[in-house]
């Protein structure tokens, strides 16, 4: 071996080595990363779990002297990590049927409908009931969801938790909202929540993806506290 090529490999080698040690060190900050993480979400979850005892015991009272008749839980199929599907959980704040009249709304392309199939949201939603405005006002509606947490299917910050029927309409930003588990609060919750539109939902969500850490989630957590003490964005 030469002396150009004995310096070539050695340098090749010292890329090499310094390209390991890089891997290495992002390889340890994320398990970092996800433990530090998942041991929040949990603590946090137990303590949600608690008061949702209680604040469940009010939502029946409230049910039951308004006449709203049906369910106190909603369960509804999303989109987690990795494209699994798990069963979400949260208060039921629409009417029984309200699947069946969003379908029709669609159907017949009424304004209500073309909302929907546009923002996937509908300002001053008519199947929402009495009791549902006040829950999602106070964003009480979303408590149930520490169930998520402490089963792991959900994080307390992460990407909006997708419908299945939305997969056709993410287009290549599905693959990478997927490597994260979806929140209970997240980007687009602290940017306006359903005053915002899709797909800059969907790039809110794609950026949390992509640029992850303790840091930005802790930032999203404190505004979440904020926005729902000024009840920003709820519908």
């Amino acid at each position: 071996m030469d002396g150009n090529t004995y310096e070539r490999v050695k340098e090749n080698y010292g890329k090499l080595e310094e390209y390991s040690k890089i891997r290495e060190n992002d390889a340890t900050k994320k398990k970092l990363y996800r433990f530090v993480k998942r041991t929040v979400d949990i603590i946090v979850a137990v303590v949600g779990i608690i008061l949702l005892i209680p604040i469940t015991i009010i939502v029946c009272i409230l049910n039951l002297v308004t006449k709203n008749k049906g369910p106190i839980f909603f369960v509804q199929e999303r989109i987690g990590k990795d494209g699994k599907v798990f069963k979400m959980y949260k208060f039921r704040t629409m009417v029984v049927n309200a699947e069946e009249i969003l379908n029709r709304h669609i159907k017949e392309e009424t304004e209500i409908g073309k909302e929907y199939i546009k923002n996937k949201k509908i300002h001053n939603d008519p199947r929402i009931t009495k009791v549902g405005k006040f829950l999602r006002k106070t964003s009480l509606d979303e408590f149930p969801q520490f169930i998520n947490v402490l089963k792991g299917d959900m994080s307390l910050v992460g990407p909006r938790p997708y419908l299945i029927r939305e997969i056709k309409d993410m287009n290549d930003y599905y693959y990478y909202i997927i490597k994260e588990k979806p929140g209970l609060t997240g980007p687009w919750q602290v940017s306006g929540r359903s005053n915002i539109g899709f797909e800059d939902r969907l790039e809110l969500d794609y950026k949390y993806a992509i640029k992850k850490s303790l840091v930005n989630d802790f930032i999203i957590l404190v505004k979440t506290i904020a926005a729902v003490f000024r009840k920003e964005g709820a519908i």
